[in-house]
Protein backbone atom coordinates (compact mmCIF):
# COMPACT_ATOMS: atom_id res chain seq x y z
CA UNK A 1 0.00 0.00 0.00
CA UNK A 2 1.12 3.29 -1.36
CA UNK A 3 2.36 6.09 1.49
CA UNK A 4 -0.79 8.41 0.26
CA UNK A 5 -2.83 5.94 0.93
CA UNK A 6 -1.94 5.35 4.75
CA UNK A 7 -1.84 8.87 5.66
CA UNK A 8 -5.13 10.50 6.68
CA UNK A 9 -7.20 13.31 4.49
CA UNK A 10 -6.47 15.94 5.96
CA UNK A 11 -2.43 16.06 6.50
CA UNK A 12 -1.41 17.91 10.00
CA UNK A 13 1.76 16.10 10.39
CA UNK A 14 4.01 16.41 13.63
CA UNK A 15 7.73 16.53 12.64
CA UNK A 16 10.62 16.66 14.87
CA UNK A 17 14.31 16.14 13.58
CA UNK A 18 17.65 16.22 15.06
CA UNK A 19 21.09 15.23 14.15
CA UNK A 20 22.92 12.71 15.78
CA UNK A 21 26.60 12.44 16.32
CA UNK A 22 26.66 9.24 14.95
CA UNK A 23 26.97 7.44 11.60
CA UNK A 24 24.01 6.71 9.27
CA UNK A 25 24.58 3.33 9.49
CA UNK A 26 24.89 2.79 13.16
CA UNK A 27 21.74 4.76 13.06
CA UNK A 28 19.79 3.01 10.86
CA UNK A 29 20.66 -0.11 12.38
CA UNK A 30 19.72 0.84 16.19
CA UNK A 31 15.88 1.81 14.62
CA UNK A 32 16.03 -1.36 12.37
CA UNK A 33 16.42 -3.69 15.35
CA UNK A 34 13.68 -5.93 16.90
CA UNK A 35 12.56 -4.61 20.30
CA UNK A 36 14.80 -1.24 20.46
CA UNK A 37 12.14 0.85 21.87
CA UNK A 38 13.31 -0.91 25.48
CA UNK A 39 16.88 0.76 25.45
CA UNK A 40 16.29 4.11 23.71
CA UNK A 41 12.33 5.00 24.32
CA UNK A 42 12.22 6.71 27.42
CA UNK A 43 8.51 6.32 27.75
CA UNK A 44 8.55 2.62 26.98
CA UNK A 45 8.34 -0.40 29.97
CA UNK A 46 8.18 -2.89 27.03
CA UNK A 47 8.35 -3.66 23.34
CA UNK A 48 7.39 -7.09 22.90
CA UNK A 49 8.17 -8.64 18.65
CA UNK A 50 5.35 -10.19 17.07
CA UNK A 51 7.01 -10.45 13.54
CA UNK A 52 10.28 -8.54 12.93
CA UNK A 53 10.65 -9.09 8.94
CA UNK A 54 11.13 -5.57 7.28
CA UNK A 55 7.74 -4.20 5.70
CA UNK A 56 5.73 -6.70 7.61
CA UNK A 57 7.05 -6.56 10.98
CA UNK A 58 4.52 -6.18 13.71
CA UNK A 59 5.45 -5.32 17.68
CA UNK A 60 3.97 -3.21 20.32
CA UNK A 61 4.83 -0.54 22.78
CA UNK A 62 3.76 -0.92 26.66
CA UNK A 63 4.07 2.21 28.07
CA UNK A 64 4.94 3.23 31.05
CA UNK A 65 1.03 4.13 32.16
CA UNK A 66 0.14 0.97 30.72
CA UNK A 67 -1.42 1.93 27.68
CA UNK A 68 -0.30 -0.77 24.48
CA UNK A 69 -0.16 0.36 21.02
CA UNK A 70 0.45 -2.09 18.50
CA UNK A 71 2.89 -1.16 15.39
CA UNK A 72 2.19 -2.22 11.94
CA UNK A 73 5.28 -1.78 9.47
CA UNK A 74 4.24 -1.76 5.77
CA UNK A 75 7.19 0.58 3.90
CA UNK A 76 10.97 -0.54 4.77
CA UNK A 77 13.53 1.01 3.18
CA UNK A 78 16.81 -0.71 3.96
CA UNK A 79 19.21 2.21 5.60
CA UNK A 80 16.90 5.20 5.58
CA UNK A 81 13.72 4.69 6.90
CA UNK A 82 10.03 3.02 7.27
CA UNK A 83 6.16 4.25 7.87
CA UNK A 84 4.24 2.35 9.96
CA UNK A 85 0.80 2.60 11.41
CA UNK A 86 0.48 2.69 15.10
CA UNK A 87 -3.20 1.17 16.06
CA UNK A 88 -4.74 0.57 19.72
CA UNK A 89 -7.71 -2.09 19.92
CA UNK A 90 -7.65 -2.33 16.37
CA UNK A 91 -8.50 1.20 15.25
CA UNK A 92 -5.82 3.49 13.43
CA UNK A 93 -4.56 6.70 15.45
CA UNK A 94 -1.31 7.64 13.49
CA UNK A 95 0.91 7.10 10.73
CA UNK A 96 4.68 7.28 11.62
CA UNK A 97 7.51 7.34 9.24
CA UNK A 98 10.91 7.24 10.57
CA UNK A 99 13.82 8.91 8.55
CA UNK A 100 17.86 8.76 8.99
CA UNK A 101 19.23 10.48 6.22
CA UNK A 102 23.62 11.15 6.55
CA UNK A 103 25.44 14.13 6.85
CA UNK A 104 29.13 13.02 7.14
CA UNK A 105 30.80 9.75 8.02
CA UNK A 106 30.19 10.46 11.70
CA UNK A 107 26.91 12.21 12.17
CA UNK A 108 23.39 12.18 10.63
CA UNK A 109 19.72 13.48 10.83
CA UNK A 110 16.69 11.39 12.36
CA UNK A 111 13.05 12.38 11.84
CA UNK A 112 10.39 10.97 12.89
CA UNK A 113 7.26 12.37 11.49
CA UNK A 114 3.39 11.79 13.15
CA UNK A 115 0.44 12.09 11.07
CA UNK A 116 -2.29 11.59 13.75
CA UNK A 117 -5.75 10.26 12.58
CA UNK A 118 -8.76 13.04 13.45
CA UNK A 119 -12.26 11.66 13.94
CA UNK A 120 -13.86 12.51 10.63
CA UNK A 121 -17.42 13.29 12.57
CA UNK A 122 -16.18 16.43 13.80
CA UNK A 123 -15.89 19.84 10.91
CA UNK A 124 -12.08 20.27 10.10
CA UNK A 125 -12.23 23.89 12.18
CA UNK A 126 -12.95 21.78 15.09
CA UNK A 127 -9.71 19.33 14.22
CA UNK A 128 -7.29 22.33 13.51
CA UNK A 129 -8.10 23.46 16.80
CA UNK A 130 -7.40 20.23 18.95
CA UNK A 131 -4.26 19.81 16.46
CA UNK A 132 -2.84 22.82 16.94
CA UNK A 133 -3.56 23.45 20.45
CA UNK A 134 -3.30 19.82 21.78
CA UNK A 135 -1.98 17.43 19.45
CA UNK A 136 0.90 19.15 17.96
CA UNK A 137 2.48 20.38 21.44
CA UNK A 138 2.10 17.37 23.36
CA UNK A 139 3.26 14.98 20.19
CA UNK A 140 6.33 17.28 19.70
CA UNK A 141 7.33 17.01 23.42
CA UNK A 142 7.00 13.17 22.71
CA UNK A 143 9.23 13.17 19.77
CA UNK A 144 11.95 15.14 21.09
CA UNK A 145 12.04 13.06 24.01
CA UNK A 146 11.85 9.79 21.84
CA UNK A 147 14.53 11.19 19.58
CA UNK A 148 16.94 12.54 22.16
CA UNK A 149 16.31 8.41 23.64
CA UNK A 150 17.87 7.43 20.44
CA UNK A 151 20.76 10.12 20.31
CA UNK A 152 21.39 9.13 23.73
CA UNK A 153 21.84 5.60 23.09
CA UNK A 154 23.59 5.68 20.03
CA UNK A 155 26.35 7.85 21.45
CA UNK A 156 26.86 6.39 24.69
CA UNK A 157 25.74 2.73 23.72
CA UNK A 158 23.86 2.88 27.52
CA UNK A 159 20.03 2.81 27.39
CA UNK A 160 17.91 5.28 28.73
CA UNK A 161 15.88 5.47 32.06
CA UNK A 162 12.32 5.47 32.56
CA UNK A 163 11.25 9.60 31.80
CA UNK A 164 15.05 9.98 30.79
CA UNK A 165 14.24 13.74 29.53
CA UNK A 166 11.68 14.23 32.18
CA UNK A 167 7.88 12.92 32.31
CA UNK A 168 4.90 13.07 29.68
CA UNK A 169 1.41 13.58 30.42
CA UNK A 170 0.33 10.93 27.86
CA UNK A 171 2.60 8.28 28.70
CA UNK A 172 4.34 8.48 31.81
CA UNK A 173 3.11 6.81 34.84
CA UNK A 174 1.07 8.78 37.02
CA UNK A 175 1.96 10.06 40.04
CA UNK A 176 1.44 7.65 43.05
CA UNK A 177 -0.51 9.90 45.74
CA UNK A 178 0.88 9.03 49.68
CA UNK A 179 -1.94 9.43 51.86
Amino acid sequence: MQRHQKRSEIDWPVIIGRVINASACEVWNDISSPGILEKCHPFCAQNPVKVWSGAASRDEIHYLNGLIYERRFYQWQEGSGYDLEILHNGRVLAIVMWRVSEISDQSCKLQISIYPRLPRKYPVFINWLVYRFRLRPMLGKYLKSVIRGFEWYATSRTPVTQNHFGKHPWFSAPEKVHG
